[in-house]
């Protein structure tokens, strides 16, 4: 399996009502295009070799035996396919009709999934010809004994990831859907044959339902509908098809359309979320079915989306940067007013971090209605402080009306340098954090002077990669950027940019075109000299390794392939992989720091906290990633 991808269709052919000779034709064909397009499970809609408003036409005897013949005659043509089909056809047994849809694979019927809730109410009416279905009975059908009832799972032998579970059109409408049960039984590929005819304003609804069924079953759920063919004597069907995978619609059709609607659904993910879901229980009873299919080799369609932490419409960016301002700020405000402080305590440095954590600050002093003087925004140039970021943070502190004060800090670590006999001229470590260190005692000092509070600056992208010094600036009593990745802390000052006014605008903008950089080593012809990117590698990539690991807890050839995909034409394969490398040393050299990280608001599914999210031993090896990558 493609690192736990599968492909996935939702099927709506055009059929003619009661030929079941057309109908199986039709089926067919789509079929061959699945095979065609890597696709290893369609599922077709409701008594769809039939069709669904055959009406009392379901008591004849001819039809009946047509559909059976039909279905007999597609397990003969489909023998060498590897794809697992579900059909939706009647099913006699005795006195009793089941709405059913035939489960096969490779020209073996598997089993008959059948419809539990038959609706009896406004236009429908399948209870004058269908039996609701048993739990569990065994039939003769096409010529072999098998399973048939509402509690049916199959079983992938050669792919452990995929578990299907079969529930027929109203059975998903209904308070306790058969598709729960299924999915706590280890299902994770839900297929739904519908007949679900068109009104105005469901399909909305029935998007919504299919979307949300998804998500409480952490599951992967395809839901095809009947359209054009069926009888249009008092209704109309649509086929509106339907792919989601956990609370996510993959893909869905054009309403009044045949065709497939295909998806790769991440199986793999449906496994990782519900280990570590603590509260999902594999419960419940099913007879379970095992088949056995190829591995697919079909390349993926679906795209990845290179920034994970940012949404894509800018809409729903929009309001997600509101929302997570106004998070950082409500949880400052509580802690500010628990403690009784009316002072907040930050160094500015005129560099993206720094410019967020004091816009916060403001948010929070208003919420409180503080006098925003009480905000001690301090600037403190070293040895690398250009006069860009330095006079950045100087008219930054000014338009937002807080009390500014600089302490150049080149003196006392020259002095600190001669009592540990460190030479000045060697840039190494012990330089560096020496500045970063002394900025943090001299806030800390600030703060206990005017009973304050330290607002810690640093981002979630930079506790992942360790890029902090321990004991300095990786240490606050409020830190509250602690799970803002870099990649969205560029959005959040954007949407403070462009919801400001002009000039504040201006200047924040200008933040935002500033490299990265700690400026802890001289500037070259008055310009940075020391870029973040350029030492740890570029922090959409970072990101992007961090989301997927952190959430999902994917293998790195996992990652790297997704990564491949969605930075495809902007990082070479060689590239990806360096960084990867890096990233995963990192993250686990640097556990130590995490260890003993300040309080800070939660804001997404991703963050580091020792407390809450993440808890990892500081001393765990990482020679199993890393051989991993290296075998890539």
């Amino acid at each position: 399996m493609n690192d736990g991808f599968f492909k996935v269709a939702a099927a709506t052919p055009s059929i003619k009502v009661a030929d079941c000779e057309y109908n199986k034709n039709q089926i067919l064909e789509q079929m061959r295009e699945c095979e065609k397009r890597g696709v290893t499970a369609v599922v077709f809609p409701e008594l769809c070799l039939t069709g669904y408003t055959c009406g009392d036409l379901f008591r004849d005897r001819t039809l009946i035996t047509a559909a059976q013949k039909a279905l007999g005659e597609i397990l003969e043509q489909t023998r060498s396919m590897n794809l697992l089909a579900v059909i939706g056809l009647p099913v006699p047994v005795g006195a009793d009709l089941y709405n059913c849809a035939a489960v096969i694979c490779r020209g073996k019927l598997l089993g008959l999934p059948a419809k539990s809730s038959i609706p009896n109410y406004s236009e429908f009416y399948e209870a004058r010809h269908f039996t609701p279905a048993p739990a569990y009975a065994e039939t003769r059908f096409c010529g072999k004994t098998v399973p048939l009832g509402n509690s049916l799972i199959f079983r992938c032998e050669s792919m452990p990831e995929l578990v299907v579970g079969v529930e027929i059109c109203e059975d998903l409408w209904t308070a306790c859907p058969p598709s729960a049960q299924l999915a706590q039984c280890g299902a994770t590929l839900l297929l739904n044959p519908s007949a679900s005819d068109e009104i105005i304003g469901k399909a909305p609804y029935r998007r919504n339902l299919v979307n949300g069924q998804s998500a409480r079953l952490i599951a992967a759920y395809a839901y095809a509908d009947a359209g054009e063919g069926e009888s249009s004597t008092d209704l109309v069907y649509a086929g509106h098809n339907v792919i989601a995978e956990n609370g996510t619609v993959l893909a869905e059709s054009t309403l009044f359309t045949t065709g497939l609607t295909v998806a790769d659904v991440d199986l793999q993910r449906m496994l990782q979320e519900r280990l570590r879901t603590t509260t999902w229980s594999n419960a419940g009873e099913a007879y379970e079915v095992s088949f056995t299919m190829d591995m697919p080799v079909a390349s993926l369609e679906r795209k990845f989306p290179a920034l994970p932490f940012v949404p894509d419409d800018t809409k729903d960016l929009s309001e997600r940067c509101e929302m997570i301002l106004n998070m950082q700020a409500a949880g400052l405000k509580t802690r500010l007013k628990h403690t009784g402080s009316k002072c907040a305590v930050i160094g500015v440095s005129g560099g993206l971090d720094s410019t967020l954590a004091l816009l916060v600050i403001v948010r929070a002093f208003d919420l409180l209605k503080l006098d925003r003087k009480g905000i001690l925004a301090v600037t403190m140039p070293g040895f690398g402080t250009t006069k860009r970021t330095k006079s950045n943070a100087q008219r930054l502190s000014e338009m937002l009306g807080v009390t500014l004060k600089e302490i150049p800090i080149g003196d006392s670590v020259s002095k600190h340098f001669e009592d540990i006999d460190h030479d000045p001229n060697v840039r190494d470590v012990t330089y560096e954090n020496a500045q970063a260190r002394e900025r943090t005692q001299v806030l800390m000092d600030l703060a206990n002077q005017c009973g304050g509070l330290v607002i810690g600056t640093g981002d979630l992208s930079e506790l992942a990669l360790g890029w902090a010094t321990y004991n300095g600036d990786i240490m606050s009593m409020y830190g509250v950027n602690c799970s803002i990745p870099k990649t969205l802390v560029r959005h959040l000052v954007h949407h403070a940019a462009i919801t400001g006014g002009k000039e504040l605008c201006a200047l924040l903008e200008d933040v935002l075109d500033t490299p990265v950089s700690p400026e802890l080593l001289p500037p070259e012809n008055g310009v940075i000299a020391q870029k973040t990117e350029n030492i740890v590698g570029p922090y959409e990539l970072h990101d992007f390794f961090l989301y997927y690991m952190l959430r999902f807890g994917f293998t790195p050839s996992k990652i790297f392939h997704m990564a491949q995909s969605a930075f495809a034409g902007i990082y070479d394969d060689a590239t990806i992989k360096k960084w990867l490398t890096t990233f995963y040393k990192r993250f686990f050299m640097h556990q130590f720091k995490r260890s003993c990280l300040p309080d800070g608001p939660k804001v997404g599914s991703v963050t580091l906290s020792p407390r809450g999210d993440w808890r990892m031993p500081s001393d765990a090896s990482s020679a199993l990633w890393l051989r991993e990558i290296e075998s890539l």
